[in-house]
């Protein structure tokens, strides 16, 4: 079974890339821990706790591998958790956006948009300099050109595309103001460092500007997961493909069934969701 994690409902859109283009159908159960989203304006410790928890619960339904589709999390937990158990198999969402990103990038200038703590952690930063630094020869002139990054936190984003507010012009207006730092520095590519992100990307196009290349991590995370599998047969071959699907969220089952229901791009039956407690 595939395990998907997020502090939210974000992550039903990265579930949403992933079964257009999953070759067969894995089982899959996703968890959101909806009771105490957002994960964004968390100290550290209690992400990388929240995130443990989650990990714990999905091993318990069985999961053989398990998606990080939550920026945060993988921003400040992730490293841990790997070191922690190494014998898991867990995959974020920051690697994906990264390396696509410095295969689309034409000129090395590279903004990232995300919540605080995404932001605030430096994530992508680290990783776009580490990653460009294994991808260019040093003999290479390009290795010479490191990539600049501009990061903006967008922390209300994230409640305006949960509120269905997406299409309101005020929603417009912030987004207009938030990316008007990154479009001064000239960015040629965007990451959309948030999963809720991929909601409103017709607009963040609009305002960001036809020639900037956008970057939506939930769509890159599946099609990296993917290529992971293709990579990995010996794991792929253990993951069940009875078309099970299995939702948890830690809050409301109708909130859930709502509003999720947009991210995933399908109705969720009510039945299918079952309200947990994973806090220890």
């Amino acid at each position: 079974m595939i395990g998907f994690f997020d502090s939210g409902l974000g992550g039903l859109s990265t579930l949403k890339e992933w079964l257009h283009i999953a070759p067969k159908s894995y089982d899959f159960c996703y968890l959101g821990d909806q009771l105490r989203t957002p994960y964004g304006g968390r100290n550290p410790e209690a992400i990388e706790k929240f995130t443990e928890e989650g990990f714990h619960f999905l091993w318990k339904q069985g999961a053989e591998i398990i998606i990080l589709a939550c920026n945060t999390s993988s921003s400040e937990a992730l490293r841990n958790m790997q070191k922690k158990y190494p014998e898991k198999k867990i995959l974020g969402s920051i690697i994906p956006a990264v390396e696509t990103a410095l295969a689309k990038t034409r000129f090395g200038r590279i903004g990232v948009i995300g919540t605080r703590g995404t932001i605030f952690s430096g994530a992508y930063e680290r990783e776009i300099q580490k990653r460009h630094s294994a991808l260019c020869n040093p003999k290479d002139k390009r290795a010479e050109k490191i990539p600049k990054v501009s990061a903006k936190a967008t922390p209300l984003l994230v409640p305006l595309v949960e509120e269905n507010w997406t299409s309101k012009p005020e929603t417009r207006m912030i987004v207009r103001k938030y990316l008007k730092s990154l479009k001064n520095h000239r960015i040629d590519t965007l990451i959309l460092g948030c999963t809720h992100y991929g909601l409103m990307e017709k607009i963040i196009r609009d305002k960001i500007g036809s020639r900037v290349r956008i970057i939506n991590s939930g769509k890159v995370q599946a099609e990296k997961f993917l290529d992971y599998l293709n990579r990995h047969l010996e794991i792929e071959k253990n993951l069940e493909t009875n078309g099970k699907r299995q939702f948890f969220t830690t809050d409301s089952v109708d909130r859930f069934v709502e509003v999720g229901s947009q991210f995933l791009g399908l109705k969720i039956g009510k039945n299918s969701v079952e309200k947990v407690t994973i806090n220890s």
